[in-house]
């Protein structure tokens, strides 16, 4: 996983309506850039809810939110749609942003393994990683990235 300290490479990938987005384009301002495993379940709902509910602080502080998923950019729309979510859900069904912040893991349940994507959340100025929420709580997450950029 990437640490705190890290520059950030560019990188570019589609929102729910297929527009392509350059994280570049975002570098000189602070990017909350939070990975989740999987549109409309339970957990990911509560974390993006807790963002959309604190969207209105985070856009007064000109932090971007950006969400990414493996999941489609046409179940990004469902998403969105579904739960009214103001801020950018990015599509990485190649894996290839996940896997360069490390957050394609082995996840084990019900004593099952497989690989999936950790819930983990970086905040990020001027394109170096300043905070890193490994293992980010769905309820508390939004709420506490806010606690740290006072």
């Amino acid at each position: 996983m990437l640490s705190v300290g890290t520059k950030v490479k560019n990188f570019s990938l589609p929102d729910a309506y297929g527009n392509l987005h350059h994280f570049d384009d975002y570098k000189h301002q602070t990017v909350v850039v939070y990975f989740y495993p999987k549109d409309n379940t339970s957990g990911c709902t509560t974390q993006a809810c807790a963002f959309r509910d604190l969207n209105q602080i985070y856009e007064e502080k000109n932090i971007k939110v950006i969400g990414i998923s493996k999941d489609s950019p046409k179940s990004h729309q469902s998403f969105i749609m579904n739960h009214q979510l103001p801020f950018l859900l990015l599509s990485d069904e190649s894996l290839d942003v996940i896997q360069t912040f490390g957050v394609w893991v082995e996840k084990s349940m019900y004593g099952r393994k497989y690989m999936g994507v950790a819930r983990a959340t970086f905040v990020i100025q001027d394109g170096i990683i300043t905070h890193v929420f490994e293992k980010a709580s769905p309820k508390e997450n939004a709420s506490d990235i806010l606690k740290a950029l006072k």
